[in-house]
């Protein structure tokens, strides 16, 4: 009986092989035991799914000054996090003009500028209403100008080296390469929150 199939199954594909075109023939193949398979134009060919890359923006923006650290939020979720230089004297709120502190508190992100003494930057709301009334009261200036930022344009040494320690004037600093990851992911108006 099983001779008989393999008889018949063989005859089926010589018949099928003998009706096709000449010109435009389909090969056969076979596998290890000589055993006739499908022409191989019937396999079904895999495709993979497109590849697309969407960024998660970043709904706020947190700051904490003692841990040197600034993350990029999606909710309570952490998107990424950078490490952050500060000014010289980063302890404490920001009061007037020169004082190398940062800011803490309630911002947003105002502006990106492009064309700065840093590689990219993207300004911060200081002062705000209250920061300038404070300042009025005491008769000094608040200062202002206070962004995130990348490296100084002149400054060829290593990112890393350059990280390690504070030394903007109030700004927060990161990396040239986390900067411009920064603005891909943090779009003008995010909320941000500063804190020792």
């Amino acid at each position: 009986m099983y001779k008989l199939v393999l008889i018949l199954f063989a005859s089926i594909a010589l018949s099928a092989q003998a009706q096709q075109s000449p010109e435009n023939p389909t090969p056969m193949t076979s596998d290890a035991d000589n055993s006739i398979i499908a022409p191989k134009s019937t396999y079904p060919t895999y495709e993979p799914p497109e590849q697309t890359t969407t960024l998660t923006k970043a709904e706020w923006v947190h700051v904490k000054k003692s841990q040197r650290r600034m993350f990029l939020m999606f909710g309570d979720d952490v998107i990424t996090e950078y490490r952050i230089a500060l000014g010289s004297s980063p302890r404490g709120h920001k009061v007037e003009q020169g004082d190398q502190k940062t800011p803490e508190g309630h911002y947003r992100l105002s502006f990106i500028m492009e064309d700065s003494a840093f590689h990219r930057s993207m300004h911060i709301t200081y002062p705000n209403y209250k920061d300038q009334a404070h300042a009025d009261r005491l008769g000094i200036d608040p200062g202002g100008d206070i962004k995130i930022h990348g490296i100084k344009n002149d400054d060829d040494r290593d990112p890393q080296f350059i990280q390690s320690f504070d030394w903007t004037d109030g700004c927060i600093a990161i990396s040239n390469e986390e900067m411009d990851e920064f603005l891909a992911l943090v779009e003008v108006g995010t909320p941000i929150f500063i804190e020792w």
